[in-house]
């Protein structure tokens, strides 16, 4: 086992709105080791990207509020550091490839500005070196022809170089930790292969340390060491990846498998769709949060909430119920 580079401690993240305080984020933990890859899944809202927006210290405060938790990097708890020392981390130790390019990029600047940015105030370069850096990072990113399109402004690209850029920009200042915000949401599935291959490659080329956030299983198969799953802002499950995909301890789990296309046995066994929709962070149901889609349900689900425990290994799980009980 390595040494983690970052660790996740409880965190609680809360958000003022009309119906009251919702909480986003409820006991989130794990650590995140030298050169590996942890997957987070989960469907829409279960805290995922407000888990790494947290990490980057990028939640507006109010609305948000940090109920909880410690989030350690190299020593230094980042919640307790100064917005002047948190810039100095963000985009240069950490950095993040935001989920919809077209919006995180500035529509009225050039990219090679916007990706100069960031070397010139945390590396100190000046203009002409940092824009000639510019172009070989477009180059690592797979962009042809970046001489030119330095000189372009994000409009003028594709969705996938949109990302590309997007993965150049995080890239610029050789970060210790990427955290992957959706990075290949609304893409085709032969730009999603290639900008996977591009990370695992950067992962390779200087060993990094990534955060794959996502909503599809299937995504991160190949490229997850670990693999987190949350649902309702709560951690349900986490292990290793070959894991978790062999046996999955919690019914959600298991069911974000059995929903997943399999090329092996497409046409021979249905698809399985969870039933019914997650429930809203503002009215989660009491107990178990997913109790009331869960095909195992049992009278304590409705009435307690489980502990997350390890299992097996450091194979954990927040189910009432061994995966024997289930069959598996």
């Amino acid at each position: 086992m390595g040494r983690p580079v970052l660790q996740v401690k409880d965190l609680r993240v809360s958000f003022d709105t009309r119906d009251g305080s919702v909480k986003a984020v409820n006991g989130v933990s794990f650590d995140l080791e030298e050169n590996q890859t942890l997957g987070i899944v989960g469907e829409s809202g279960s805290g995922k990207s407000v888990s790494a927006l947290t990490i980057m210290g990028l939640i507006p405060m109010p609305p948000g509020h940090i109920e909880n938790g410690e989030v350690i990097f190299r020593g230094r708890n980042l919640l307790q550091l100064t917005e002047s020392e948190k810039r100095k981390i963000r985009g240069n130790s950490i950095a993040m490839i935001f989920q919809d390019p077209l919006t995180s990029l500035n529509p009225v600047y050039r990219i090679g500005r916007q990706i100069a940015e960031p070397l010139m105030l945390h590396k100190k370069m000046g203009k002409k070196k940092a824009l000639d850096r510019s172009v070989e990072l477009l180059r690592l990113a797979g962009i042809p022809h970046p001489e030119m399109r330095v000189r372009d402004y994000p409009h003028q690209l594709s969705g996938g170089m949109r990302q590309r850029v997007m993965i150049a920009m995080a890239l610029s200042c050789d970060p210790a930790v990427l955290i992957a915000d959706e990075p290949t949401t609304a893409l085709d599935v032969t730009i999603q292969a290639q900008i996977t291959d591009l990370m695992r490659d950067v992962q390779k080329r200087r060993g990094s340390s990534i955060v794959m956030i996502t909503h599809d299983m299937g995504l991160i198969a190949g490229m997850a060491d670990n693999i987190l799953v949350m649902y309702a802002g709560q951690p349900v499950e986490f292990g290793v990846a070959e894991a978790v995909f062999a046996r999955p301890f919690h019914p959600y789990t298991r069911g974000l498998l059995e929903s997943l296309p399999r090329s092996d046995i497409t046409g021979k066994i249905p698809l399985k769709p969870i039933g019914g929709i997650p429930p809203s962070p503002a009215n989660l149901p009491p107990g178990c949060p997913f109790h009331p889609r869960c095909p195992f349900f049992k009278d304590i689900c409705g009435r307690e909430n489980p502990v997350f425990c390890d299992v097996e290994n450091g194979h954990g799980s927040a189910c009432h119920f061994s995966p024997e009980v289930f069959g598996w």
